[in-house]
């Protein structure tokens, strides 16, 4: 589910090929930096976690890997609260529903802070953004901006048109797959239909044709995860930082930036441009235009503050959407009671003939259960966004000092069978009857979107895009798989990626279930 805060969210797999060789070159000069920094202070307690190797600390143990279920192996070992050491940086793992509410509620202003990785901060704009921007005023004022402005309930309720006529759209588009009797692409439908919205609703345009600027788009999006997940020297051995710039991913790094610069600057520019065709629809630009001229406030609010917003709704949410439907729809096709009983629910509320919309969701209890159940077996950004302490603080009665690089699982919160029971069983009758359990913020054993002060701003649109493309998904068809296929045989792997979409793309086969109207 969307993500502009908190669900940026990341596996950050740890690619260290490209700069192995030039780490090893500069071991010598590392030697004069990091011994004096390792040593501790006798007496002090550090919270466990496996040996690592001189220099190089863990990182050789989470190369190559799906980095939030390693760090979930590991925990089982060495406790929901896991020390680690990633090159120079020490850091920390927490793998509990107890742990999670230390860091989101009872040390929540300590753990607010943002590391400085190189990738990040430049495609955020040095840190000016939502996402990866340090906490102090700007990012007090910047966060205003988004609950008042851009994610407000009137603001959210203005984009409505945009959700039910992309909705619409796909329905229309699985129906004549429905009428042929042809397989239907769900993963990549979805990733159409969220993009579309988020689109619409941030720079007032589409990009769900072949043409240039969908390439152009897509591309860059795609390549800014990519570089979002790549390995920085700097990030883990600060003295050796300089040995970035000779790499190939420090060349990709600002390749994209001054792409993606381009790309956002065009975009500004065409807002402002008087002859420019204008939507009837306000965008995020356009706010964010009229804030710059009429806010009254000490915060600037920069041309490089609009296209750092840009980058974190862009990213943030397009992906996260799409692996959230396609995670339901994927444990649905491999339960059929649960999809039964989800369509029955739906069916019986809205009828034949008519497609579901927003006012009809919160009547949609088992629908709700269905969303809440996946996105704590399957959360889109599987470890929430790295944060960062500020100052030294105590936690079951290990010290944790300032700089600390900070990981809450989200992936292994929701299994935690002190949480949970059958952890690993997709049920989405444990969302029902008393439980008042929410991925709002406020109950730490689901906590998708993350929760504190740098919980995410929109995750109510986030899920009510998702609530609404899979109601009319379980309303307007039923489903099936393809000729040969099992659900034995729909894994539930995620790829390696920035956002853990399901390895394989979903293909099912729909079969109509009533005529439906266009909104």
């Amino acid at each position: 589910v969307a993500r502009k805060g908190e669900l940026l969210a990341a596996s950050y797999p740890i690619d260290m090929a490209p700069a192995v060789l030039l780490l090893l070159l500069g071991l010598p000069i590392l030697l004069l930096f990091l011994l004096p920094r390792c040593r501790t202070t006798g007496g002090t307690r550090f919270a466990p976690g496996p040996p690592g190797l001189p220099f190089i600390g863990n990182l050789h143990q989470l190369e190559n890997s799906v980095l939030h279920r390693q760090l979930r192996q590991l925990s089982k070992k060495y406790g929901p609260i896991m020390s680690l050491r990633l090159g120079l940086v020490p850091t920390l793992v927490m793998s509990s529903a107890r742990m999670a509410k230390e860091v989101f509620k009872t040390h929540d202003l300590v753990f607010s802070g943002r590391p400085s990785l190189l990738g990040q901060q430049k495609l955020s704009y040095n840190g000016i953004d939502m996402a990866f921007s340090p906490y102090n005023d700007s990012w007090r004022e910047l966060r205003r901006i988004y609950v008042l402005d851009l994610f407000s309930p009137t603001r959210e309720k203005s984009f409505l048109p945009i959700r039910q006529e992309e909705v619409s759209r796909m329905i229309n588009k699985i129906s004549k797959l429905a009428n042929s009797s042809k397989l239907a692409n769900l993963s990549e439908m979805l990733a159409t239909f969220t993009s579309n919205i988020i689109t619409r609703i941030a720079l007032g345009k589409q990009y769900d044709d072949d043409g240039h600027e969908t390439r152009r788009f897509l591309g860059n999006v795609r390549e800014s995860q990519a570089v979002f997940m790549t390995f920085f020297i700097s990030d883990y051995f600060s003295p050796l930082g300089w040995l970035d710039r000779s790499t190939r991913s420090y060349y990709r790094l600002k390749k994209n930036f001054k792409e993606t610069d381009i790309f956002y600057q065009e975009l500004i520019d065409e807002h402002l441009n008087p002859k420019s065709p204008k939507s009837t629809q306000e965008d995020i630009i356009d706010i964010l235009l009229q804030l710059r001229k009429t806010r009254s406030s000490p915060f600037n609010l920069t041309m490089d503050h609009i296209k750092a917003v840009l980058m974190n709704i862009l990213l943030g949410a397009t992906e996260t959407n799409t692996a959230t439907i396609v995670w339901a729809m994927t444990e649905l096709i491999r339960n059929p009671p649960f999809m039964k009983k989800a369509q029955e629910e739906v069916r019986q509320l809205i009828g034949k003939g008519v497609n579901v919309e927003e006012d009809d969701l919160e009547k949609l209890r088992y629908l709700k259960a269905v969303v809440k159940e996946t996105t704590r077996l399957h959360p889109a950004g599987p470890l929430l966004l790295p944060r960062e302490t500020t100052q030294s603080c105590v936690i079951d009665g290990y010290e944790i000092r300032p700089k600390t690089l900070v990981y809450v699982n989200a992936w292994a919160i929701g299994r935690d069978p002190e949480a949970w029971e059958n952890p690993e069983k997709f049920l989405p009758e444990r969302f029902l009857g008393d439980s008042a359990v929410d991925f709002r913020g406020h109950h730490f054993e689901l906590v998708p979107f993350g929760a504190g002060r740098r919980r995410c701003p929109g995750m109510s649109m986030g899920a009510m895009t998702v609530e609404l493309a899979l109601a009319n998904l379980l309303h307007s068809f039923d489903w099936e798989l393809p000729t040969g296929i099992d659900k034995e045989d729909i894994g539930t792997e995620g790829k390696r990626s920035l956002v853990v979409n399901p390895k394989h793309d979903l293909f099912l086969v729909p079969k109509a279930f009533a005529e439906h109207v266009v909104y």
